[in-house]
């Protein structure tokens, strides 16, 4: 496993690897690694005959009153987890080397943004899809790796692809799970002992409403209510949203009906939690 700091030397190196012929797979990830990662790189490292994977926490995805300095890492922790995952190639690029001058071209997403997380966090997912355009172009993989824990980020992501023609594949990869049901996370680690035993419930308020939808419920409102009495009567975490859209449109039902997303968002003391169920409908 080697570790490439340099954009250029990463492009040059890819460049090499697809005229051979072979293919390449790419989980793009903000490092201190976890077994939701682990899983991107086991499915990358099945389908393809180079894994890169890349770990950099993008400063243009943190809005002025979020935790970029506070954002856990553990380079060393991370290298061993994607040594053992069999990962071929580590993009670790600094600040300095993906911003190198101040941008004269932004990406800016105008749909899918503007609910769940992207509704308080403006800007967001603009910082996501001009990092995630930066990657691709220096990657240049055959298909992409995303963890369907940040659901919306898949779907903007998949927009993004689409719309700029990227020659490349998303693949989205199920949530990983804690045996008490916490979608892992590298937020979790924030979490007080006392929350960490309340948050096994954020999962459990989602199967609540999924087995309403699936018991013949149709009424966005009614389902989303009984997820957020869940989540107050079991916890003393803050409700962000409740939400219910069509999936991956994002787009508000007032049936439901086709692939929907029920997803939730709560605030613990230091720590912002999401989690969502994705259901055919």
């Amino acid at each position: 496993m080697n570790i490439i700091t340099s954009a250029k030397e990463m492009q040059s190196l890819v460049s090499e690897i697809r005229t051979s012929g072979k293919s390449i797979g790419f989980v793009p990830t903000m490092g201190y690694l976890h077994e939701g990662h682990q899983k991107l790189l086991n499915e990358a490292r099945s389908h393809h005959d180079i894994v890169v994977l890349s770990i950099f926490v993008n400063p243009l995805q943190f809005g002025p009153n979020e935790d970029f300095d506070r954002y856990p890492r553990d380079i060393e922790r991370d290298e061993k987890i994607a040594k053992e995952a069999g990962v071929d190639y580590i993009f670790y690029p600094t600040v300095q080397e993906m911003y190198p001058n101040d941008m004269s071209v932004k990406v800016m997403v105008t749909d899918r943004t503007d609910v769940l997380c992207g509704k308080s966090r403006p800007g967001h997912f603009d910082g996501v899809a001009t990092v995630l355009t930066k990657l691709f172009h220096i990657v240049m993989p055959h298909k992409a790796y995303f963890g369907l824990k940040d659901a919306q980020q898949v779907a903007v992501v998949e927009g993004l692809v689409r719309d700029f023609n990227f020659p490349l594949e998303i693949v989205p990869v199920e949530t990983v799970r804690e045996e008490d049901g916490l979608a892992k996370s590298s937020r979790n680690v924030y979490l007080s002992e006392k929350e960490r035993f309340e948050a096994k419930e954020l999962y459990q308020s989602l199967l609540k409403g999924k087995e309403l939808i699936e018991n013949g419920e149709h009424n966005p409102a009614k389902v989303m209510e009984a997820v957020r009495k869940h989540i107050q009567e079991h916890t003393s975490g803050e409700i962000d949203y409740v939400e219910i859209y069509s999936y991956p449109e994002l787009k508000k039902l007032e049936e439901l009906k086709g692939k929907i997303i029920l997803a939730i968002a709560v605030k613990f003391t230091k720590a912002r939690l999401i989690d969502n169920v994705i259901i055919n409908v």
